[in-house]
C-alpha cells in the first residue's frame, strides 16, 4: 500500500485527550474524565422514544427537525431565556457538538480567529482548525471567569467568539455585566458570538445569562444532553439570524441530513413534559459538588468552588496529576483545554457519592505516596 496521504487540517490536531482517558481506563478504575451524567434518561422522555418507535415514525426527518420540536424549542427560548426565536431559526442537530461544527464550516473562512477561553472545552479549536480557521485562546481571571478586558485586545478582525458558561473544565459562570461587556464589543466590531449554554440547568447560586439578549449577531448552542441525562441519545440544536440558519443548514444537509427521529421526539417529550428531574438532578449535582469541593479543600487544595456545570478544575501539579491516573482514578489533564492550565486536571462529579468518596481516598493516598 502506498503511504497515505491525508488532510493537513486533519493532521493539525489531536484525538480528544478526554475520548482517549475514558477508553483506554481499565475495569477497576474509578472514571472522573468523561462529563456524562450518572442518572439515566428520565421514563417519560424514554416512554415517548418508545411511542415514536411503535407508530413507525423511523424514517428521515425535515432537516431542520420535526416541527413540533422547533416549536417546543422555540416556547422553551422564550419561557426560560426570554429569547425569541420562531421556529425557522432553529436547527435540531446530532447533539451540540454538531452545531457547533456546522456553524464553524458556516461561517468560518479560511485563516479566520476563532476566539474562545482557555481553558475551555476541547473541541472548539479543532473546529475551528478543521474549519480552516486559528484558534485563539482568551485567558482567564483567577475567579476562573473570562478576562473581559484582555478578551477585548483580542477581538478586532476576529470572526467568532465562543462563549461557554456555566464553563467546561472550570464550572465557572459568567456574571450578566461580563456576557454583555463581551457581546457588546464583539458586536461592534463585526464578531459573532457562539454562546454554548448546555449546562444552563446546572447552576448552583448566580443566575444564568443568555447571550443573545444582549446582541443579535450571536448565534445559542444547546442540547438535551446534558438537561435530561440524554447524552448518548445525540440531540442538539442551534438557533441564530435567519441568514446564518440558511448557510448552516447546508452544511448540516451535507454531513447529517437530519438528527435521529427517535431522539427527536423523546426529546419532544423531554421539553414538552414535567421538569422536576431536572430540578431533582441539579439538588444532586449541588451535593455532590459541596462534598467533593470539602474534600479536596481540607486535603489542601485552593481553587474556586465551581458555579455550575459539573466539575472542579483542581491545581494538583503535573506529578500528583500523574500519580492520581496511576493510582486507578481517571482524571484529564489540563492540558487537554489550552495552554494556560499548567498543573490543573478536570474531574466531573457526575457520578454517585460512593464513587466520589473512593476517589477521595485514592487520590489521599496518592498524595502520601
Amino acid at each position: 500500500m502506498k503511504k497515505a496521504r491525508c488532510a493537513e487540517r486533519c493532521l493539525g490536531i489531536e484525538i480528544s485527550g478526554i475520548r482517549r482517558l475514558f477508553e483506554s481506563a481499565g475495569p477497576d478504575s474509578i472514571n472522573l474524565g468523561l462529563g456524562q451524567p450518572d442518572f439515566d434518561t428520565p421514563g417519560h422522555i424514554k416512554e415517548g422514544a418508545i411511542a415514536a418507535i411503535r407508530e413507525g415514525k423511523t424514517g428521515y426527518t425535515p432537516n431542520m427537525g420535526i416541527p413540533e420540536l422547533r416549536e417546543a424549542l422555540s416556547r422553551k427560548f422564550k419561557n426560560e431565556n426570554d429569547l425569541s426565536y420562531a421556529p425557522d431559526q432553529i436547527i435540531v442537530t446530532a447533539g451540540a457538538s454538531e452545531a457547533l461544527h456546522i456553524i464553524m464550516h458556516a461561517l468560518v473562512g479560511q485563516g479566520d480567529r476563532v476566539l474562545y477561553a482557555d481553558p475551555g472545552f476541547v473541541s472548539y479549536g479543532a473546529l475551528a482548525i478543521l474549519a480552516g480557521g486559528r484558534p485563539q485562546g482568551v485567558p482567564l481571571d483567577a475567579r476562573m471567569h473570562i478576562d473581559v478586558e484582555k478578551a477585548k485586545e483580542t477581538m478586532d478582525g476576529a470572526r467568532l467568539f465562543v462563549l461557554n458558561s456555566p464553563g467546561n473544565p472550570t464550572g465557572a459562570v459568567e456574571p450578566r455585566e461580563n456576557i454583555r461587556a463581551l457581546v457588546e464589543y464583539a458586536n461592534d466590531r463585526g464578531v459573532t458570538v457562539v454562546s454554548d449554554e448546555v449546562y444552563e440547568h446546572f447552576i448552583y447560586g448566580p443566575k444564568h445569562w443568555s447571550a443573545a439578549l444582549f446582541g443579535e449577531d450571536v448565534i445559542t448552542v444547546n442540547a438535551a444532553s446534558k438537561t435530561y441525562a440524554m447524552t448518548g441519545w445525540r440531540l442538539g440544536y442551534l438557533a441564530g439570524p435567519k441568514e446564518y440558519i440558511e448557510q448552516a443548514l447546508k452544511v448540516h444537509q451535507y454531513c447529517q441530513a437530519c438528527a435521529t427521529s427517535i431522539s427527536q421526539y423523546a426529546a419532544l417529550a423531554a421539553y414538552n413534559g414535567p421538569q422536576d428531574c431536572v430540578a431533582a438532578m441539579r439538588e444532586e449535582y449541588r451535593a455532590r459538588r459541596d462534598y467533593f469541593y470539602g474534600e479536596l479543600t481540607r486535603m489542601g487544595f485552593s481553587f474556586p468552588r465551581p458555579e455550575g456545570a459539573f466539575y472542579m478544575f483542581v491545581p494538583f501539579g503535573e506529578d500528583l496529576t500523574a500519580k492520581i491516573l496511576k493510582s486507578g482514578v481517571v482524571i484529564v489533564p489540563g492540558n487537554a483545554f489550552g495552554c494556560n492550565a499548567p498543573g490543573y486536571a478536570r474531574m466531573s462529579y457526575a457520578t454517585s457519592r460512593s464513587t466520589l468518596e473512593a476517589a477521595v481516598e485514592r487520590i489521599r493516598k496518592a498524595m502520601e505516596g
